[in-house]
């Protein structure tokens, strides 16, 4: 039994031959795209659960890719990239993508990403709404909605799963170690801007939204606090 679909946009022949057989041995089902200008229409075709998208193709580059599938893709979309620099990584947070890995792959760190965007994407399926006592915010994280006082946040999914961490450990300091997890799935050395870029976006929306200015709190040297009013 296949455990999800995954469509693999990569142009290298070899790092798709490898691909593949990684993700079958693990019992997913692939596809592959090899030109960036036939991405959308087989994301439309093939319905994946999971995309894993370099950034550097003919015809269409991975970035544009992520911006427009966007528009209509709502699974998982994480990026194979060759840079690691630290701008690099906001970017990719910007364009809509849920993580990234860079080359060359590690066949162990891969499948550890999938499985945990999976299983993160599976969690946001299950129907659930919270309401948290005393903070005035509802979340629904089937949908991934978050309200203030019943006004929609419209928040990014980075944004919500930082506030559904924060909500779950409403009153208690998170760190940025446990803020990076809920992204990545695994221990690995994380980067504090990219954690504080999200938080900062999350806290102008609430703001926005009139919410008090110290219902996010930045604890110093240790991480981020939703205190009760």
């Amino acid at each position: 039994m296949s455990k999800g679909k995954i469509l693999i946009i990569e142009d290298d022949s070899e790092i798709c031959r490898l691909t593949q057989m990684y993700l079958e041995a693990e019992q997913y089902h692939s596809c592959i795209v090899e030109d960036g200008l036939a991405a959308i229409d087989a994301i439309k075709e093939y319905q994946p659960d999971l995309i894993l998208l370099d950034l550097m193709l003919p015809g269409m580059s991975g970035a544009d890719i992520c911006r427009e599938a966007r528009l209509f893709y709502n699974g998982m979309i994480l990026i194979l990239t060759a840079s690691d620099d630290e701008m690099s990584e906001v970017s990719l947070f910007k364009f809509g993508a849920d993580d990234y890995v860079t080359k060359p792959i590690r066949g162990h760190v891969l499948l550890a990403r999938i499985e945990a965007l999976l299983r993160r994407s599976r969690l946001s399926a299950e129907p659930v709404q919270t309401e948290t006592r005393n903070t005035d915010i509802t979340i629904d994280t089937q949908t991934q909605t978050a309200w203030y006082k019943q006004a929609d946040l419209q928040l990014t999914n980075a944004e919500f799963e930082i506030l559904h961490v924060l909500i779950d450990n409403v009153g208690q300091v998170v760190t940025r170690e446990e803020c990076c997890k809920v992204f990545r799935g695994i221990d690995y050395e994380f980067n504090d801007r990219s954690i504080d870029m999200r938080v900062s976006g999350l806290r102008k929306k609430l703001i926005s939204h009139n919410s008090p200015n110290n219902l996010i709190r930045t604890i110093r040297n240790k991480g981020y606090v939703l205190v009760s009013l």
